[in-house]
């Protein structure tokens, strides 16, 4: 391919792209530190005076369905995304076409169900070199958030100063998935957004700074973590 030839085939990629990305309706998820886009690597202070930083902020939304208020309700195929702050673009997810009706709400899954974590290697969002699956006995994680605070006690993190939130589980008792439904009453593109504000506001870092595996501690994060969700 000559380099011609070359430029006008990315030109016509990146135009498609932009054609289809016009004529879809999306889903945008905001990642929030209270009021605020989340920089990662910057220093916040939380709810309960801690000091934190944030570094990594990844999470799976799966089971996306959209309901119309006519009653219609559209359900996204293969539904699983991975929203990595690191790759902003990761967060606004094309749905389906536009059109003119009221979108009464929205309802998906942060997390993976039990069915596709025993369904054994997978491919793109849910490839384990993404960095989100433990192993087959665990399973996928469904959201990771990962940074440092003075606050945190090194004996109870295993590192210091550091915090390490692998949020997931898949077997009962300890189902970590959580549904979330969104009331939405508009049409047109649906913003959402990750509050992380709200997850730190119900912990205590210099108690709790490391949750690695499935169990109580990570339902009871769970139950956080789907606070964390609201329509802008």
């Amino acid at each position: 391919m000559t380099k011609t030839s070359w430029v006008f085939f990315t030109f016509l990629s990146c135009f498609q792209l932009f054609a289809q990305s016009k004529d879809s309706l999306h889903i945008n998820f905001k990642v929030n530190f209270d009021k605020f886009p989340l920089e990662l690597n910057k220093e916040y202070t939380t709810s309960n005076k801690d000091k934190i930083a944030i570094s990594t902020f990844r999470c799976y939304v799966s089971n996306i369905e959209i309901y119309y208020a006519d009653k219609s309700v559209f359900k996204e195929k293969n539904s699983f995304h991975l929203l990595d702050l690191e790759n902003p673009n990761s967060c606004i997810i094309p749905i389906t076409n536009k059109n003119d009706k009221i979108i009464s709400k929205v309802s998906f899954n942060i997390g993976i169900d039990s069915l596709t974590n025993t369904s054994g290697a997978l491919t793109g969002d849910l490839d384990p070199t993404k960095g989100m699956y433990w192993a087959w006995q665990s399973g996928y994680i469904n959201m990771k958030m990962e940074g440092k605070s003075p606050s945190c006690n090194s004996e109870a993190s295993g590192r210091k100063n550091e915090f390490q939130f692998h949020i997931g589980g898949y077997l009962q008792p300890y189902y970590a998935m959580r549904k979330k439904v969104i009331a939405v009453n508009h049409y047109g593109n649906v913003n959402i957004v990750i509050d992380t504000s709200i997850f730190f506001a119900e912990i205590e870092l210099s108690k709790i700074s490391s949750v690695m595996i499935p169990g109580k501690t990570a339902m009871e994060l769970s139950d956080s973590m789907a606070k964390m969700f609201y329509l802008e």
